[in-house]
């Protein structure tokens, strides 16, 4: 990334013998997202087009090795939590093995797991023996027609059965639901009535512009979060302790919680405290970025410890102050897709 323009950031010192990653507005990294793979079972139409994404060949991910590396070095600057997403993580051959092998990262104080649920009911048990500090499971509605017509397949019976799994195993569990332009209010009901049933969170997600196709993004004249509060009138806010993508409210008498994340009006970025790596390598200081720093090519010339992590402390040293500022500065021609970023 190239250095912004004259006035809109503060210029980076980092203090002597730093080991903490902190960007140049003062926020300190302490979450990464780390994609492990582009493919994915479903075809979801607002993740990746109705052929699928372009994906890489499998040389041209980062092995588990190179992903592992990654993560000891970034947890030494700071980050404790880490997020294991795809594509879809369990498409890939080795996902269990080395979530169990960052498990064994004393730094990693936080380890979770993003999945659309189709074969995840596999290794439930596994999970729980990781004593897994939380499952994302992306469910955007009950309704099997509906379910078939958004991610163009027909298995929502296995998504399910990852959900009772969950649930059965006491699985800290968060279910991630795409609220889109044609989302009725009933799906929205049936979605949170299963907070009143579960100790669950049902976080509701502004539709963001990663299809992989390019798109007229239409502006609503209603926020998700407004919509909620006529569905749910009684929603009354929770008070979270960090940083947080979503807000999220209590209902009388439900069991759990729900939520709403704005990542298209991106309103939870002036505590930001997270990036991203894609499948191939690429740092992302920001989702809306193009990518600051290609890891991989650090990687695979042999570049040491000190050196990755140098560069890394400089890419976040030029973060934008939010997502409408990094937008605005990194222009692109085609939406890319989510699958390929890390969802």
């Amino acid at each position: 990334m190239t250095a912004h323009q004259q006035g809109t950031t503060v210029p980076y010192s980092p203090p002597p013998q730093s080991n903490r990653l902190i960007d140049n507005h003062g926020r300190p990294i302490t979450y990464l997202r780390l994609s492990i793979t582009d493919r994915c079972n479903l075809r979801c139409h607002y993740c990746m087009p109705e052929g699928g994404a372009d994906f890489v060949p499998h040389a041209e991910i980062l092995t588990f090795e190179e992903l592992e590396r990654v993560v000891r070095l970034l947890s030494a600057l700071g980050v404790s939590k880490v997020r294991i997403t795809g594509g879809e993580p369990f498409v890939r051959q080795g996902c269990m093995s080395f979530l169990q092998r960052l498990r064994g990262i004393d730094t990693v104080r936080s380890l979770h797991v993003t999945t659309n649920g189709v074969e995840t009911f596999r290794y439930l048990d596994d999970l729980a023996a990781l004593r897994i500090n939380g499952v994302n499971l992306s469910l955007d509605s009950l309704d099997p027609g509906r379910f078939w017509q958004i991610s163009r397949r027909n298995l929502l019976h296995t998504v399910l059965s990852t959900l009772d799994g969950c649930l059965k195993r006491s699985l800290p569990l968060k279910i991630n639901a795409v609220v889109q332009e044609d989302t009725e209010d009933s799906e929205i009901v049936a979605l949170a009535d299963l907070a009143r049933q579960h100790p669950l969170c049902l976080r509701f997600i502004e539709k963001m512009p990663f299809s992989g196709v390019w798109s007229v993004r239409a502006k609503s004249t209603r926020s998700l979060r407004q919509r909620l509060h006529v569905l749910f009138p009684e929603m009354t806010p929770l008070v979270t302790n960090g940083p947080s993508t979503a807000r999220l409210y209590t209902l009388p008498g439900y069991a759990g919680q729900v939520g709403v994340i704005e990542g298209n009006s991106r309103r939870f970025c002036t505590t930001c405290n997270k990036i991203r790596i894609t499948p191939v390598g690429m740092l992302k200081a920001c989702l809306y970025d193009n990518g600051v720093l290609d890891l991989k090519a650090m990687l695979r010339r042999g570049a040491d410890d000190s050196e990755i992590t140098q560069a890394v402390i400089g890419a976040v040293a030029q973060r934008y102050r939010d997502g409408m500022e990094t937008e605005e500065h990194c222009a692109r021609e085609c939406d890319p897709a989510m699958a390929s970023i890390g969802g």
